[in-house]
Order: C-alpha cells, then sequence, then structure tokens
C-alpha cells in the first residue's frame, strides 16, 4: 500500500475536505474493478479507498499528519506498540490496515470491505451521491465520468459518448453541477465541471469580480458587467466601497427543478494605479490637504 496518502489522492497537505472529496470521487471512478479490468486497477483502488478513510476524517487525518501510515496498521509484524490492535489507535481491523479486499462479479461471497461500514462495493457511491445506491442492490449500473465546462453545465448541452464500444447521444440539462449524476438508460453518468476563471458558483447563484477605478467608486458611474446570460449595465453608486456586492436578482443559473434561476452577485474591487504623473500626484495632494479625515 502506498503509505503517502496525499500522493494517492493526488492532493497537497492542505487540501479541503471537498478537494479530497472531489479527488476520491475521480480516482474510485476511475479504478473501480466493475469498471476498470487491468491488473492494477484493484490494487489502486483499495490504496485509493484507504487514503480517503483516513484523510475525509478528522480525527483520522489528525492522527495520519502526526504518525504517518504506521498509526494505521497493526502494530507493524509483531502487532505491539501503540498503533496495535490493543493500543490506543488500533481496532481498525483488516489484515492490512484497515481495509481487506477481495473482489468477485457475481456478488461479494469472499467479502469485499473498504472499512467503514462498506460492505458492498457499491455502497461507496452513496455517500456522494445522497441517497440510494446508484447502480441498485439487484442490478448494478455501469457507472461513466462524463467532464463538461462550466459554460455547458450553465446552458445545458449534448454530448456523444462512447459507452461499451457504442456511440451514445447524451443531453445534459441547464443547471447541471459538479458531482451531478444523470440516468441515462441502463447507465449513471457522472458530471465532472471544469472550474471557470471568471464566474464561481454557489447553488444555483453566480459570483464575480469587476474592477473599477477610484474615480468611478467616488463619483459612481455606469458599468456594464457579462453574466452568464447576457451582459447588462449597472448603476455604480457614488462612495461605492471595495468589496460591495451588488445584486442581480434573476441572472445566476437556471434551477433544474422548478422554474426561476439564481441571482448573480458581482463584487466590487477598485483598482488602484501603480504609476502617477506629476499632475495626478499634485491633484491628490491637493485632495488630501482639503479632507482632515481622509478620502473616506
Amino acid at each position: 500500500m502506498a503509505s503517502d496518502y496525499y500522493q494517492t489522492l493526488g492532493v497537497s497537505k492542505t487540501a479541503t475536505e471537498v478537494e479530497i472529496k472531489k479527488a476520491y470521487r475521480k480516482l474510485a471512478l476511475q479504478y473501480h474493478p466493475d469498471r476498470n479490468k487491468s491488473k492494477e486497477a484493484g490494487e489502486k483502488f483499495k490504496e485509493v479507498n484507504q487514503a480517503y478513510e483516513v484523510l475525509s476524517d478528522t480525527q483520522k487525518r489528525q492522527t495520519y499528519d502526526q504518525f504517518g501510515a504506521a498509526a494505521f496498521e497493526q502494530g507493524g509484524p509483531s502487532g505491539q506498540g501503540p498503533f496495535g490492535a490493543g493500543g490506543p489507535f488500533g481496532g481498525f481491523g483488516g489484515q492490512q490496515g484497515p481495509f481487506t479486499y477481495t473482489y468477485s462479479s457475481g456478488g461479494n461471497p469472499q467479502g469485499f470491505d473498504f472499512g467503514g461500514g462498506f460492505s458492498d462495493p457499491f455502497e461507496i457511491f452513496e455517500q456522494f451521491f445522497g441517497g440510494g445506491n446508484p447502480f441498485g442492490r439487484q442490478q448494478r449500473r455501469s457507472t461513466y465520468s462524463l467532464t463538461i465546462t462550466f459554460m455547458e453545465a450553465v446552458k445545458g448541452v449534448t454530448k456523444k459518448v462512447q459507452m461499451e464500444g457504442k456511440t451514445q447521444t447524451i443531453k445534459i440539462p441547464a443547471g447541471v453541477d459538479d458531482g451531478s449524476r444523470i440516468r441515462f438508460g441502463d447507465y449513471d453518468v457522472v458530471i465532472d465541471v471544469t472550474p471557470d476563471r471568471k464566474f464561481k458558483r454557489q447553488g444555483y447563484d453566480i459570483i464575480s469580480e469587476q474592477e473599477i477605478t477610484f474615480p468611478q467608486a467616488a463619483l459612481g458611474d455606469t458599468i456594464e458587467v457579462q453574466t452568464v446570460q447576457d451582459s447588462v449595465k449597472i448603476k455604480v453608486q457614488a462612495g461605492t466601497q471595495p468589496e460591495t456586492l451588488i445584486r442581480l436578482r434573476g441572472k445566476g443559473i437556471k434551477m433544474l427543478r422548478g422554474a426561476g434561476h439564481g441571482d448573480h452577485y458581482v463584487r466590487i474591487k477598485v483598482t488602484i494605479p501603480k504609476t502617477l504623473s506629476s499632475h495626478q500626484k499634485d491633484l491628490l495632494k491637493e485632495f488630501e490637504d482639503s479632507k482632515k479625515h481622509g478620502w473616506f
């Protein structure tokens, strides 16, 4: 087993819970034995699950950061020491750390345990999809990961993909988010949305930043901003402060269920020029001298 759990998931040691979860989901789908038939997939899947089992739990992650992977082994060959079965960090079970692994495509007669209560290889997806097993208890459904751009997720898109050697056309509805799952016939498609430089998403709302000059902030102005729907003009009030949020109602993302859209929030950034002419400096000095308490 790989000893560096962060490296196994491809994340930094400062990764957030969201980043760890996202990295794990991609790797779990990539190496799941029901999808990936390569010889290395089973071992890689086991390593990925072991890393996530530890790093997704705050207490276990702290223990790992302090003591390393040894904290989750059966105390080494002798089984003794503080990390063994009888020590304070023991009790994780398994022959090689917290997991035992035997895969069978005909059910689970030989045992399939990822730790954390996962006794069925497909139960591992329930925590991501929020609800029932997407593969079903009686009939397993093939799962595919589909990457689309941020704007394709916002506006919807039709994609042609290869599934089991056949070309399929999938219609992605407007408003899907990263991690959304779409049922397509006998398949489940998990959506992976690439981030956008300009727009940040929070639910169905959008947040973007807009730079304005100090004179625009002080005197007020009408500016043009781009939303995910179109370009609109907004009024900047005189005396607008840095980090002010301007709400554009209904200019966010289309809701998947029901009518309506989220909102768009424009965060104002006031830019300060790095270089000034002599005349501009004189004007600013004159302005400063006329105000006892500064500009604000």
